[in-house]
């Protein structure tokens, strides 16, 4: 990020990095799943035939208790006919009708999907069983001008397993602390397009890492669902907290719209050329193979996920289920944007669960509250790859100093290590494939890197074999060279900030027509 700022100095104000969107989920670990609600039911001696009465009782009184919670905001749940409806704004309409300052604001009612349990008769056995099943139900939404976190709402699930998700927002977070804190601003949306005091903004971020969410995420979800305590009396239920979506954000924030507007289609054209991965359209319900190339049984339509969105352009890289993105917001704002929705993709250096005060190694990064955190660093760093990819792109080095580095033979640890050919094919496929956007998100291992360029493995061991001697000897190259370096404790690597310059300038090179090429020098 240091060397985006550097290069874009005279015209950006500064930078600010947090989470943005935040999506807890509320987990009776007991009811998650068809055998351990069969134990707490047997443990209640409740009947598998009368489960049906059960649920429908406990919605019932989950009904009940929320149409008494909406009594104390002036008013009654007020039911969403349309799942897709604009939900927040629907809040803020009805709070700025009631002139609501502080506190609940209302309570949303609409049908949606979840996960629940119907009852089976099994014909074999002759015997009935709960088995889980995706259904539709009533979900309740209590909107909130919170205290400290500011609009936020929780969502709860009226059949079992009696799911609740609290959604907040970090910069609305913000907002309120810079409040108290004395620091001016101007706000448009969710972000920021001037601070006074950015480095104390900054500081305030990053002191909602320190937030004790447990016991907050708790209190909302009593207050949402107050049944839990004395429906299952006899045998107390604590909910688990996990955070099911988070988007942490970069914010470069520019003196002047111009500003922005003059840099913005270079870097957007950057990512599509050179930092592209490729991505099936949602709705035709393909997904590319591993390595980024279409299946061969796929007859649609394969785009860059660059996407119109109102007031600019939206590039988006996804690996799996996480992504990073890059737009424009306000006019005068750069966001990189990080969203991580599994975690298990991610190492981090971390005790074992249950020991925190054992020895750290690399483990999974977990869904847990407890590793938000650790989520925080994954993110931020992954945005700081981001931009110094995108600093590439107005990079003064002369193109004959950049290559002319790795166009020599160099040493690995006293070995010889060969010349890259920057004209040659192979070479060219190497550096374009180790430069993809969804690299930037969690690095490259040798098996990544050989699928982005070999396509799926054969079935020849040998020749698999072959393959992934190859890639290693091409790994080892790029590391002599410093284009890559080694993520500690893994066998993942990284672009390094030379390795960026370097392979941006390259492949900008090969792209430019001869005249543009003869005009620039």
């Amino acid at each position: 990020m240091d060397s985006f700022i550097q290069v874009h100095q005279p015209a950006v104000m500064g930078a600010l990095s947090g989470f943005d969107r935040l999506r807890f989920r509320g987990t009776l670990r007991l009811l998650a799943n068809a055998s351990g609600l069969g134990k707490l039911l047997a443990f209640l001696g409740i009947l598998l035939k009368d489960f049906g009465a059960f649920v429908e009782d406990v919605g019932n009184q989950l009904a009940q208790a929320t149409q008494e919670r909406a009594k104390e905001c002036g008013g009654k749940v007020v039911y969403i006919s349309k799942p897709s409806a604009n939900k927040e704004q629907i809040a803020l309409e009805i709070a700025q009708r009631r002139q609501v300052s502080s506190g609940l604001v209302c309570i949303l009612s609409c049908v949606e999907l979840c996960n629940s349990f119907y009852l089976y008769r099994n014909k074999e056995t002759r015997m009935l069983e709960v088995r889980p099943a995706r259904r539709k139900c009533l979900h309740y939404y209590h909107y909130y001008l919170h205290e400290t976190l500011g609009l936020m709402h929780v969502r709860v699930q009226s059949w079992l397993p009696l799911n609740l998700w609290v959604c907040c927002n970090g910069r609305e977070r913000l907002a309120l602390q810079m409040k108290r804190a004395g620091i001016g601003y101007t706000q448009r949306d969710n972000c920021f397009t001037a601070i006074d005091d950015i480095p104390r903004a900054q500081q305030l971020m990053q002191e909602q890492l320190g937030t004790d969410w447990p016991t907050l995420l708790n209190k909302l979800g009593l207050e949402a669902n107050p049944i839990v305590e004395r429906v299952f009396a006899e045998r107390p239920l604590d909910y688990y907290w996990s955070v099911d979506e988070s988007e942490w954000a970069t914010d470069v924030m520019f003196n002047r719209p111009e500003d922005l507007a003059r840099v913005y289609p270079r870097l957007v054209r950057h990512g599509v050329e050179n930092l592209s991965s490729v991505e099936v359209m949602r709705y035709l319900g393909k997904k590319p193979r591993q390595d980024g190339t279409v299946p061969d049984n796929f007859r649609g339509e394969i785009v860059t996920d660059l996407r119109p969105r109102p007031g600019g352009l939206r590039l988006k890289h996804r690996l799996d289920e996480n992504w990073i993105k890059m737009y424009d917001k306000q006019q005068s704002v750069l966001r990189v944007e990080t969203v991580i929705n599994n975690p298990y993709r991610f190492r981090v250096n971390r005790p074992a669960e249950g020991d925190e005060t054992g020895k750290p190694s690399v483990r999974y990064l977990r869904k847990g509250v407890a590793d938000l955190h650790r989520r925080a660093e994954v993110s931020q760093r992954a945005n700081d790859r981001y931009l110094q990819a995108l600093a590439a792109v107005e990079h003064k080095q002369p193109l004959g100093e950049l290559v002319g580095r790795v166009c020599q033979r160099t040493k690995l640890k006293g070995r010889p290590v060969r010349a890259l050919n920057v004209f040659a094919e192979e070479d060219l496929k190497l550096l374009e494939s180790i430069a993809r956007g969804e690299f930037a998100i969690n690095g490259l291992s040798n098996a990544r890197l050989r699928q982005a360029i070999h396509g799926d493995p054969p079935p020849d061991p040998q020749e698999r074999k072959r393959q992934s001697g190859k890639v290693t000897r091409q790994i080892r190259m790029l590391r002599a060279h410093r284009l890559l370096k080694k993520a500690p404790k893994s066998h993942r690597y990284h672009l390094t900030a030379r390795g960026r310059v370097t392979i941006t300038a390259v492949l900008a090179a090969r792209n430019a027509s001869t005249d543009a090429l003869t005009k620039a020098a």
